[in-house]
């Protein structure tokens, strides 16, 4: 103990620890709160998006690339925007069909330590780059008509499973999500079928969540198909 101090001393500067780490979680909470306010006045002023998840590693030129490019193309045709996670790979795809397309080209960026710089392709008024991911999957969540999911790594898989899990527990509206890339996604959907529907982990509903295509044409055809007896809006 250092000279001249109590235990009481002690006592008290524990106490005072405890209460700047407090402090340091309510200001937190502000912060994550401008997160939000940020993303929805950002957001809800864009007209009707797709939004299209994918691999940050995807190589321009490359397959999925290239398909990326064309589906984010026939949505804009029919009259959607392009939302996309805003950094290299399968997202810089989306928004640069969406953009040579004519049409509006949104990323929603994440602040990471490798991988995620903002690709150039994204319109300057409609980029976000969020700290926190969870935030920034509440604004995929509320303003995407549709999801569309290329073939990608952990969080794809994790966007997707998310999507999926709150339109089956009827947390948000229901909207489309489409897997592209059949070699890719079949092995997985076949698993879901055997294994989770097989031993009574889902119901046989819960597959018509999900719909399966190589086609850019086919994909803008089930949303498009979708919303003509339903109404574009927020989904929560």
């Amino acid at each position: 103990m250092a000279p001249n101090r109590t235990e009481h001393d002690i006592i008290q500067d524990g106490r005072l620890d405890q209460l700047l780490k407090t402090q340091d979680d309510v200001w937190r909470v502000f912060r994550i709160m401008a997160e939000f306010v940020e993303g929805f006045q950002t957001f809800s002023r864009l007209g009707p998006c797709i939004t299209i998840f994918g691999s940050a590693r995807t190589k321009p030129g490359t397959r999925y690339y290239v398909m990326t490019e064309k589906v984010a193309s026939e949505f804009v045709k029919n009259g959607y925007g392009i939302i996309s996670g805003g950094g290299p790979g399968i997202m810089e795809a989306a928004n640069k069909g969406a953009k040579e397309s004519g049409g509006a080209s949104v990323g929603i960026n994440i602040d990471l330590p490798f991988e995620q710089s903002a690709n150039p392709y994204i319109d300057k008024d409609k980029l976000i780059t969020f700290r926190h991911f969870y935030v920034r999957k509440v604004m995929f969540a509320k303003y995407a008509q549709a999801f569309v999911v290329m073939p990608g790594g952990f969080g794809t898989l994790d966007e997707l499973f998310e999507s999926i899990t709150l339109v089956q527990t009827k947390k948000v509206n229901r909207f489309p999500i489409i897997l592209m890339g059949k070699e890719y996604w079949g092995g997985m959907l076949e698993w879901i079928k055997t294994k989770m529907l097989g031993e009574g982990n889902i119901s046989e509903t819960d597959l018509s969540l999900i719909s399966l295509t190589d086609d850019p044409k086919e994909a803008a055809e089930i949303v498009t198909n979708f919303y003509k007896s339903n109404e574009h809006a927020p989904n929560f």
